[in-house]
């Protein structure tokens, strides 16, 4: 293969990045001095983390409402009862029920972002597994949306709570932001994902936890964050 070719806006940007890790709000701050595109750029956090994937117990698999949004709402179904889905709707749901919501979705409808569940819903839900299952859509305990409380689930995730999960090689990538964000709300979504990433350290993961940490923008380079 042959190597790849950046533009001059890319190259540019890159002789104007430290070689060497920076804390957060520097990381921010580079970012945001970069050129700016014809759109509103995501920010993305990437992270290396020294977990067995092949081991259940160091799966690392949750959700985080960020402290100011990610810059981006979402569609959300609510799979709940009758006596809740004047709630979920108002709440933000595009759709909401029960056996009408599953039947629409077996029949192929699956315009939307998130699906949240009561626990008392899965057993009908479960039969979505081979559907949504595939798509990332399927309502999960450890996803956080599996609640009882489903309207305040649903308020979350439309307003833009991220879902997030190690894939094979340990890592996890995760939305944090749009570049037209000041930059202290930024750093404090960085902040908050790191935070919550310590906290749920697996018991059984030994030696260094996060290894590598990486803030860029849609068509910006990488930053290298000191993290640890």
């Amino acid at each position: 293969m042959g190597r790849r070719s950046y533009g001059k806006r890319y190259r540019e940007d890159l002789g104007k990045f430290p070689s060497a890790p920076v804390p957060v709000r520097d990381g921010v701050r580079f970012l945001k001095q970069c050129k700016p595109a014809k759109f509103d750029q995501t920010v993305e956090l990437a992270i290396w983390l020294g977990i067995d994937p092949r081991q259940a117990e160091q799966q690392i698999r949750g959700s985080i409402s960020l402290p100011h949004g990610i810059g981006k709402t979402k569609k959300v179904v609510a799979f709940c009862e009758d006596a809740q889905v004047a709630a979920a709707k108002e709440a933000g749901a595009v759709e909401a029920g029960g056996d009408e919501l599953i039947k629409k979705i077996q029949d192929g409808w699956t315009d939307f972002d998130v699906a949240v569940a009561t626990p008392s819903m899965m057993r009908s839900v479960s039969r979505l597994g081979r559907v949504l299952g595939p798509q990332g859509k399927m309502p999960s305990p450890k996803a956080g949306t599996v609640v009882e409380d489903v309207v305040t689930a649903v308020a979350e995730n439309a307003a833009g709570k991220v879902q997030y999960r190690n894939d094979d090689g340990g890592n996890i990538h995760l939305p944090v932001g749009k570049l037209s964000f000041e930059e202290d709300k930024l750093a404090e979504n960085v902040e908050a994902f790191l935070s919550r990433l310590r906290s749920v350290k697996p018991a059984t993961v030994k030696g260094q936890y996060i290894k590598k940490a990486c803030l860029s923008a849609t068509m910006t380079p990488g930053v290298a964050l000191a993290v640890e």
